[in-house]
């Protein structure tokens, strides 16, 4: 039986608690089993059980306190990172192995682990051949994606997972609920962009004919291949996160090699109908 899992990314303050936190409430409504890693050793609090939890591994804060390191925030948590890369050993330990594992992964936001090292290439190898179907969840803040350059920039930042992970991807505007009725309507043309439309608006605000030139080409190339394409989430619409989630499942093929299982009886047996008497009312007739 294959195994599921969700690389939940993003850059800082995008929503990856929140978002797992929403997946579990969601999952547990519709009766079914989604387990949380937490793999952000910098992580403060959460408001989800987690089955494992990097902190219990190393944290940022150890890292950033010895001495002979000396690493900042950053340095601390690259550093975290990759010592966690030598030691998956501890990962599948933690994860054990139960019927129908979906797993949530809470993955760090610094953005550098997803353009130019390794580590996050390397826990996708990795999970694969521990026989898990991948898809990565890349999560942006609305509220930041209201113009066009911020969103141009949330797009390429979205892209650069992509190219680096080489898994399924499925790319949300996290807190719509946060937004202003305003707000909402403005967003609506970002969720299926018109990248030339987009560039024509703001042209005149690019003082450089190369830097103009440069974002027209990455534009042209992120429509004319539909690349990079945004999921509205509002935690607040079961339906919305329903839809989600239907994506995410749909690109990892979950829910094909599932077996089936007999429901479970009843305590009490259902009241029999009496056919004769239904079919004797003439209200039936």
């Amino acid at each position: 039986m294959p195994r599921f899992a969700q690389l939940v990314m993003g850059p800082a303050g995008s929503g990856k608690s929140t978002y797992c936190s929403t997946m579990v409430q969601h999952s547990e409504s519709i009766n079914r089993s989604v387990q949380v890693v937490n793999l952000d050793p910098a992580a403060e609090h959460f408001d989800y059980p987690v089955m494992a939890d990097i902190r219990e591994l190393i944290q940022v804060d150890d890292v950033m306190e010895d001495d002979s390191l000396r690493f900042g925030p950053n340095g601390g948590l690259v550093f975290c990172m990759e010592y966690f890369a030598n030691n998956f050993d501890w990962l599948e330990e933690s994860l054990g192995h139960v019927e129908d594992d979906y797993i949530l992964f809470d993955c760090p936001g610094q953005i550098e682990l997803y353009t130019h090292l390794p580590v996050m290439k390397q826990l996708v190898e990795q999970l694969q051949q521990w026989e898990f179907r991948v898809c990565g969840v890349f999560l942006v803040d609305s509220q930041f994606m209201v113009e066009s350059f911020k969103f141009i920039s949330g797009v390429m930042a979205a892209l650069s997972a992509m190219v680096s992970l080489e898994i399924p991807q499925v790319n949300i505007m996290t807190k719509m609920d946060l937004l202003s009725p305003k707000a909402k309507k403005e967003i609506e043309k970002y969720l299926d962009p018109d990248m030339y439309s987009m560039m024509e608006d703001n042209s005149d605000t690019i003082r450089s004919a190369k830097f103009k030139k440069l974002t027209q080409a990455i534009c042209s190339l992120i429509d004319d291949y539909s690349m990079v394409r945004f999921l509205p989430f509002d935690r607040t619409d079961e339906e919305g996160i329903n839809i989600v989630l239907q994506h995410i499942d749909f690109s990892i093929q979950y829910g094909e090699d599932l077996e089936f299982k007999e429901p479970k009886e009843l305590e009490e047996e259902p009241a029999q109908l009496n056919y004769d008497e239904i079919f004797q009312d003439k209200s039936y007739s």
